[in-house]
């Protein structure tokens, strides 16, 4: 009779240990105006979560983002904590890039390369401190021309370059936007057009532009989240 009795005490337990969905992991995306557009309806962010859809992984995966238009390396550090932090994730993909290096010709606010490293380093080891996997990103492009004549591709290169270093050094995960845009529009931009392939303005993305980094964004991310 006692070990029925012990028996029926488990039972309830036994029934949620298989009812209880497991928990989700919650990626943030932590970026500029392209991250903060990519939570709307032809968005990379909602894009990614369709494909997730697809792939019957809903239950598993919560996407969210934390884009501000015009935001530099050091406007993410300044507001991570109330931003990203607060949001309890498991991962963050940081996309930042573009405003550091179009602002110096634009206005002359840019980021110079040993500042814009030292900040990014400064984010990923406060993200690191409460164990938050992180997913470097590349910037992207600021003019689609595929033979190196856009204003800004050198800084671009230069940028990019700092953050697969930074990956390589703290062994981390990187998802080369800027040479997947390089090499995507040498196949597909044969007349050279300044815009209109990827970006509807030579920065912000078009459709095609968002389902692109949406589909680049799963490759980095599946290999993070097994």
């Amino acid at each position: 009779m006692k070990y029925l009795s012990r028996l029926l005490l488990l039972l309830p337990l036994t029934w949620l240990s298989f009812t209880n969905p497991p928990k989700k992991i919650k990626v943030v995306f932590f970026g500029d105006s392209i991250t903060q557009a990519g939570v709307q309806p032809t968005g990379y962010i909602t894009k990614l979560d369709s494909v997730i859809k697809q792939l019957h992984l809903p239950d598993s995966i919560e996407l969210a983002g934390a884009g501000i238009g015009g935001n530099k390396v050091y406007d993410l550090y300044l507001r991570m904590d109330e931003d990203v932090l607060k949001k309890n994730p498991d991962v963050v993909v940081i996309y930042v890039g573009i405003n550091d290096v179009w602002h110096k010709a634009s206005s002359g606010t840019g980021t110079d390369p040993d500042k814009f490293e030292r900040f990014y380093r400064a984010i990923i080891k406060k993200l690191q401190e409460k164990n938050i996997k992180v997913i470097l990103c590349t910037p992207s492009v600021i003019g689609e021309r595929n033979d190196n004549s856009n204003q800004q591709d050198g800084d671009l290169n230069q940028y990019s370059t700092i953050i697969r270093t930074m990956a390589k050094d703290l062994s981390l995960p990187v998802c080369d936007l800027h040479k997947a845009f390089a090499d995507y529009l040498k196949v597909n931009n044969a007349s050279n057009q300044e815009k209109g392939i990827l970006t509807s303005d030579r920065v912000h993305l078009n459709e095609k532009g968002n389902l692109f980094v949406a589909m680049e964004m799963w490759k980095a991310l599946q290999n993070i989240i097994k």
